[in-house]
């Protein structure tokens, strides 16, 4: 018997949250602590494979310091959500919303390895650098 698939809403939740982690810098097992679990509960919170009741999302917005809001905003907006399109997908798991998702793991990287730069007159630069770039490089065809 093979375990079942996590819910594609816990796997995208499980991901901001990750996201939100690494970009302050806190370890699996700081961020447990804070919260009074385990790192290997952090582990399966990002995986996707356990789900984040209320009241923890909650204290995970606090001591991530984002909305709670946050934790939902890769996540389609639609009347009726997850419900199969026509080609039999649910829209989480669109060639759209796959997209978006090796975007987040794009940004991810980028961020583990602008954290791993330990000289600040470097990592400026490197922001200075990213942020021309995003400011002129709007354009698709850019």
């Amino acid at each position: 018997m093979t375990p079942a698939k996590p819910d594609p809403v816990d796997v995208s939740i499980g991901s901001r949250l990750r996201l939100r982690r690494l970009a302050l810098g806190l370890s699996q097992s700081s961020l447990a602590n804070a919260l009074g679990i385990t790192f290997q509960q952090i582990q399966k919170y990002e995986r996707g494979t356990n789900r984040i009741v209320a009241s923890r999302l909650y204290r995970l917005s606090q001591v991530l310091q984002v909305p709670v809001q946050y934790f939902f905003q890769d996540l389609p907006a639609r009347e009726a959500p997850n419900q199969p399109l026509a080609n039999g997908q649910s829209d989480i798991e669109s060639p759209e919303r796959v997209s978006d998702l090796m975007t987040q793991r794009d940004m991810l990287r980028l961020v583990q390895a602008y954290s791993r730069i330990d000289d600040a007159t470097v990592r400026r630069q490197i922001y200075a650098l990213v942020k021309t770039i995003g400011e002129h490089c709007c354009d698709p065809g850019c």
